[in-house]
């Protein structure tokens, strides 16, 4: 799964990045600990790709308010085209979600949850896939992160993994370069990313800076 992650890209760059326009009202960056319900950037395609804000967590259409139902931050891979949330917007609803990078957690002595920090090898920004929904009478924009199975390097660490997709592949998942999405909801290959141990401060939603992401010592 993906549950918290880091963003610290300027949205000048990301709009160029992704050869998006940007909204006028894009969460503020650098942000070392995105958490659910946040906005958080999406880039999607309407008559031409945007950049703009939207809560993290998937509202379905039958829900009658934002808790009527599970957080829906997430959606499997395995199961997006069936389940009757993320089925229509897995089809014709499909975006892109740029991170820095994403925290996972371990399991440490005496049930400790102990923060990984993961990012690619190249240091290059994620676009980790996505899906999105408006919602309500407003239309309030939301999205959900698609996760699969962990490849052999994030496996050490968690078993899901987001949907990490290289730039070749971001014009199909959008729906701008045919069909075939689904073939790349897959693991990341093994060298695209790598991960440290950051501290435990950002075990709370509260903490903020970029001393999240710094390296535990060894």
């Amino acid at each position: 799964m993906c549950g918290r992650f880091a963003l610290t890209l300027p949205t000048d760059a990301m709009a160029a990045l992704f050869g998006a326009l940007p909204a006028n009202d894009l969460p503020i960056v650098p942000n070392y600990n995105i958490c659910p319900t946040n906005n958080v950037h999406v880039v999607w395609t309407g008559e031409n790709r945007r950049l703009s804000a939207m809560r993290w967590g998937f509202l379905p259409f039958w829900y009658k308010t934002p808790t009527d139902g599970p957080l829906l931050i997430n959606a499997r891979a395995e199961t997006i085209a069936e389940k009757p949330a993320f089925r229509d917007a897995a089809r014709a609803r499909r975006c892109l979600i740029p991170a820095t990078g994403f925290y996972e957690w371990s399991k440490g002595d005496g049930g400790v949850r102990l923060p990984w920090y993961i990012q690619r090898t190249d240091d290059a920004p994620l676009a980790m896939a996505g899906i999105w929904q408006g919602w309500g009478e407003d239309r309030l924009p939301t999205c959900a992160i698609v996760t699969t199975r962990a490849n052999d390097t994030i496996a050490a660490v968690h078993h899901r993994m987001p949907v990490v997709l290289e730039a070749q592949d971001w014009a199909k998942w959008l729906g701008e370069d045919g069909h075939g999405a689904a073939t790349l909801m897959r693991p990341a290959r093994d060298e695209v990313l790598t991960y440290h141990r950051v501290g435990t401060e950002v075990n709370s939603n509260r903490a903020s800076g970029s001393d999240l992401v710094t390296r535990l010592a060894d």
